[in-house]
């Protein structure tokens, strides 16, 4: 039964792992230390599923990684990385755990600090719920972020005030995802039924965030 002889640090996070004098593979060292793998241990069948099992988490967390470090992203969304990069289901799911409980993925987290940056650039709550739907958020996260905003009303009236109360300010807004009633409360119903009714036929994604 082969033994490790030697653990050598190569680069930064990689270990270079000697067998019974004998040089072996370079591994990632977070999942030699999860597998348990040190000097002196003898690496039986047992061991050897262990650290295979280690080693796919690895694989997975690096591909999560890659995504995180770049910006937030949603648990669905890194599912769908991770099967593109044929990380095994199982390593998949430990691997999203992971980032679950250590709060680096969390999805209300992401629609409420992305609800937030959408509203402040003058979105109503359609186009909010739509880029978070996009983000590979669910449409019950997607909606109790939006209920943590100020209401629509109040943010499109807002937008009336500084805007100007006319047609065009209207159809402002129907650009930017307000709802019917919404765009009625803020520019008045003649404007609100002249402009509404033109965007009823289009495609959210020619007029919502991308």
């Amino acid at each position: 039964m082969p033994r490790v002889t030697a653990l050598r640090p190569r680069g930064r996070d990689s270990v270079a792992v000697e067998l019974d004098d004998r040089p072996w593979r370079e591994l990632p060292g977070d999942a030699l230390v999860r597998a348990g793998v040190r000097e002196g241990l003898e690496l039986d069948r047992e061991r050897l599923r262990l650290l295979r099992r280690e080693l796919r988490r690895s694989e997975a967390l690096a591909v999560a990684g890659r995504t995180l470090r770049r910006r937030a992203a949603s648990r669905q969304e890194l599912e769908v990385r991770l099967a593109r990069a044929h990380v095994p289901p199982s390593a998949r799911a430990d691997a999203l755990a992971l980032l679950t409980a250590s709060g680096l993925v969390d999805d209300e987290r992401l629609a409420s600090a992305t609800a937030e940056a959408l509203a402040g650039r003058g979105y109503g709550d359609a186009a909010v719920i739509f880029r978070l739907e996009r983000l590979g958020l669910s449409e019950g996260v997607a909606r109790g972020a939006c209920a943590r905003l100020d209401p629509e009303t109040r943010r499109a009236a807002g937008i009336v005030e500084a805007r100007g109360r006319s047609q065009r300010t209207a159809a402002y807004l129907a650009r930017r995802g307000f709802s019917a009633d919404s765009i009625e409360d803020a520019v008045g119903t003649s404007l609100a039924d002249e402009t509404v009714e033109g965007y009823d036929n289009g495609s959210s994604s020619d007029i919502f965030p991308a």
